[in-house]
């Protein structure tokens, strides 16, 4: 047999035996339970139902899980897309000008380490609604690593490159757009995946204390239904919900990485 064909075979076995080390732990939870935890096999068959009809509707606090998880996106895409119009140029601003980085890097040292979810009952009281306050609490938590991580990038440009653009009297506009956005495209790019990841936790937690559709209010209101099951399959879904987001940006993050450095 091949390497190859071996190494195939572990990266189809090492991943199964680990699903089924969980399952089987799963499994012994829910037998040595006083609490009626539910099996793996009872959550299966509850996901099955679940998934039947994942996009139902009977109301504003009555709709399927499709939903929900289509509500959360839809935040997370914002308050990721307002953190990324923010971040990314004030990272390079503070990367590139020495009194930038002064000026602001004692700010971020003072916010960043803030718990996201300090930032909600802020956003309640401005923004006078949950949805607004939710979006608002994503920009917040999403923004720091993408300042930081383009700052840095900024930064470890070799100063040749630097001193090269000086001597050619090129102009700012034209300094970033041929020598800085190549150089720190991957060190912003590994900024833009932690802001999701960070975004895709924070939702959930907000959204269970904010209500309305969404994952997070799923989760909460499902245990306030006393349905552990439906908790465990929502659990499943942030889990693979946040897998794909993760995949997807490696690709593009792949991709994209690739065509600026074969131009």
């Amino acid at each position: 047999m091949s390497i190859l064909s071996k190494q195939s075979i572990i990266n189809v076995v090492a991943p199964a035996m680990g699903l089924a080390l969980l399952v089987g732990l799963w499994a012994l939870v829910s037998l040595s339970s006083t609490n009626n935890f539910p099996s793996p096999a009872e959550t299966f068959k509850q996901a099955l139902e679940v998934f039947s009809d994942p996009f139902y509707s009977k109301g504003p606090n009555d709709q399927g899980v499709g939903w929900n998880v289509l509500s959360s996106l839809k935040r997370v895409a914002m308050g990721f897309g307002l953190a990324a119009l923010v971040g990314i140029p004030m990272g390079f601003l503070i990367g590139r000008f020495d009194f930038m980085s002064r000026m602001f890097n004692p700010l971020i040292s003072l916010l960043r380490p803030v718990s996201p979810l300090a930032w909600l009952p802020i956003g309640l009281l401005v923004f006078k609604g949950a949805n607004p306050a939710a979006i608002w609490t994503i920009f917040i938590c999403s923004i720091w690593p993408m300042i930081i991580n383009t700052a840095v990038g900024v930064q470890r440009v070799p100063q040749d490159y630097m001193n090269v653009a000086r001597v050619l009297n090129l102009s700012e506009w034209k300094i970033i757009r041929t020598i800085l956005f190549p150089a720190v495209l991957p060190y912003m790019l590994t900024g833009v995946r932690l802001a999701v990841g960070t975004a895709w936790l924070v939702i959930v937690a907000a959204e269970m204390l904010t209500g309305g559709v969404g994952i997070g209010f799923w989760v909460w209101d499902e245990w306030n239904n006393l349905n552990v099951k439906n908790i465990i399959i929502a659990i499943f879904v942030i889990g693979i919900v946040g897998l794909i987001l993760e995949y997807a940006l490696i690709k593009i993050a792949t991709a994209f990485t690739y065509e600026e450095v074969k131009s």
